[in-house]
């Protein structure tokens, strides 16, 4: 359902989590560090949804540990300097039938003139799906 913005509630929400999280940064508050912060979201979310954030967690920081988790309109992400280079959207966060794992213009995949940025996520991650999250995340920093 839209409001009079022409954003769906869920869209309108997102944007005022982004609100929350950029005036945070910029008052360089230390209350909470970005890794708490991803934890307490993924620790809110829907049981299916929870258990994928974790696991892309686990992969994500096992594969590139220097990226920093942050929260990004709301969600789990991955920053280098700074700079998002991957997240994860629960279903939930816009009513969709999967959720997603998806890489910024940051995030060195390119090949040739077009290539995927985002990829649908449902029920549980077979060892292949592990393996391509891992490496996608590796030449992303790369």
């Amino acid at each position: 359902m839209s409001n009079d913005t022409g954003f769906t509630v869920e869209e309108h929400a997102a944007m005022k989590e982004r609100a929350r999280e950029v005036k945070t940064a910029r008052r360089g508050s230390t209350k909470t560090d970005g890794q708490s912060e991803v934890l307490a979201k993924i620790a809110e979310m829907e049981a299916g949804d929870r258990a994928l954030a974790e696991r892309v967690h686990a992969l994500v920081t096992a594969a590139a540990p220097g990226l920093a988790p942050k929260l990004w309109y709301g969600m789990p992400a991955y920053a280098k300097n700074g700079k998002v280079v991957c997240f994860f959207q629960c279903s939930a966060k816009f009513k969709a039938r999967y959720s997603t794992l998806g890489f910024s213009d940051q995030a060195n995949l390119d090949e040739g003139a077009m290539w995927p940025a985002a990829y649908a996520l449902t029920g549980e991650l077979t060892a292949g799906d592990e393996a391509r999250i891992s490496e996608l995340v590796k030449r992303a920093v790369s």
